[in-house]
């Protein structure tokens, strides 16, 4: 990965202080809409550099506006900035310190990545053409900061007229870039159960309703839902990803929870993938005489890449990176991006930051992910590279 193109000089010089940003918000990571220390941090910084800043948007977002010498097409740049409820297991001197919570995603690097465009960006702005709004977005993870963010005005005043960010991802080695238009991530949903069975003497079974038991066939049986119900050649999934029952090895259970996760690309799918779901539960409660109750949220919708600017993205990071380093990528992954990318054309994109060699590989939401810190120069020139396309483009029509 020696190979992997350096950053013009003026953001390489930005290299050590972009890494010791990622690392300080890697130790103190915050939860979603909790994000009081990392939005002071962000603030700070950006005031400093004589960036007019505004805090407290949807709670703790924060929106940077670096105002050029023209009056071109508005452009934002965005970067979530929460952490995950993960307890990190890595062994560096920048591990968290705030128990039970990490940034297992990326988002450090993602902020770090974004305060160094706008620290770039406030030392050339004599020469930009117009102005720049970055968004630093709270609660990415959930419950979803970027539509309280639009509702909050983020994208107006001046209005902005296109907006691009990127994501991380250990799926992709160092210096490579995914980026398609269209679909790119999934519809995200979430749905809870409780199954209500009947307790009783883990010695007299007879006289109860087994919600255990009922639990794990449902569990089992909404595998099958995939499998068996959806077209093979589109991508879906229907994920179990907590089931909580019993209080003790001798009682059998009154009550058993489960949630998970739907995600999907096709409209189609999204309306009837909650209603076999509901099927599937309704009808092993009733085989065994149990009842349920079930509920299912739509939380985000499918992020949509505008494809003019997915070309964009493109034209910019095969000039930089290379050719064969730019494919298209998709992912089942959900992001609340695609609310911002509802009101204003543009791009979402994943920069590769893996490294196997240095056993900077692990996969997002691993206790022990990691990522190489290379990937944040070369972030702040994607950035910069694609500000100054698209106002190169927006000049030439």
């Amino acid at each position: 990965m020696s190979d992997t193109p350096r950053p013009r000089p003026s953001i390489d010089a930005l290299q050590p202080q972009l890494v010791q940003w990622r690392r300080h918000l890697h130790q103190f990571p915050e939860l979603g809409f909790q994000e009081q220390a990392t939005s002071r941090f962000i603030a700070q910084k950006l005031t400093s550099w004589g960036i007019d800043v505004q805090t407290g948007v949807a709670k703790t977002g924060v929106v940077a506006t670096i105002a050029g010498r023209g009056d071109g097409p508005v452009v934002a740049v965005r970067a979530d900035m929460d952490a995950l409820p993960i307890l990190e297991r890595n062994r560096v001197e920048y591990a968290s310190e705030n128990t039970g919570i990490m940034h297992a995603c990326g988002h450090d690097g993602h902020v770090a990545i974004a305060l160094g465009t706008a620290r770039w960006l406030a030392e050339h702005r004599d020469a930009l053409p117009a102005t720049v709004k970055i968004l630093f977005q709270p609660a990415e993870e959930g419950p979803g900061g970027a539509k309280p963010m639009i509702e909050a005005g983020a994208l107006a005043s001046p209005d902005v007229a296109a907006i691009v960010g990127l994501h991380l991802w250990n799926n992709m080695p160092l210096g490579q870039v995914g980026v398609k238009g269209g679909p790119s991530f999934a519809n995200a949903a979430k749905f809870k159960a409780t199954i209500l069975g009947r307790g009783g003497h883990g010695a007299i079974p007879q006289q109860t309703v087994d919600a255990v038991v009922v639990g794990a066939q449902v569990v089992n049986a909404l595998q099958t839902i995939v499998a068996r119900n959806v077209d093979p050649f589109e991508p879906a999934v229907v994920t179990v990803g907590k089931f909580q029952s019993g209080t003790n090895f001798n009682v059998i259970a009154q009550s058993a929870y489960l949630e998970g996760t739907v995600r999907c690309f096709s409209p189609e799918l999204e309306t009837r993938l909650p209603e076999r779901i509901e099927q599937v539960i309704a009808g092993i409660c009733q085989a065994h005489g149990a009842s349920y109750e079930f509920e299912y949220d739509r939380h985000y919708p499918v992020l949509m890449n505008d494809p003019a600017m997915a070309e964009l993205v493109r034209s910019v990071a095969e000039e930089f990176l290379g050719r064969g380093r730019v494919r298209p990528e998709t992912t089942l992954g959900g992001e609340d991006m695609a609310f911002f990318l509802q009101k204003v054309p543009g791009c979402y994109f994943f920069l590769g930051s893996a490294n196997s060699e240095r056993g900077l590989d692990k996969p997002h939401h691993h206790p022990c992910f990691d990522f190489d810190e290379t990937a944040l120069g070369l972030g702040v020139e994607l950035f910069v590279r694609c500000l100054e396309r698209f106002w190169e483009r927006s000049m030439a029509e």
